[in-house]
């Protein structure tokens, strides 16, 4: 099914964002710019995401 492969490749890519974030030698520059790429696919599809900003 396409929704399972789907899930799948965001399984990995979430796993691989956080092994990234784990490794850099600096975790809050990496955890950043996580964190804007993210944001940025969220607001693509509509969702906004200051009310979850902290």
């Amino acid at each position: 099914m396409p929704c399972d492969k789907e899930m799948l490749n965001n399984l990995i890519d979430n796993y691989t964002n956080l092994q990234r974030i784990k490794k850099s030698d600096d975790v809050q520059k990496e955890l950043e710019y996580q964190l804007k790429i993210l944001k940025a696919k969220l607001e693509s599809f509509g969702i906004v995401t200051t009310d979850l900003d902290l």
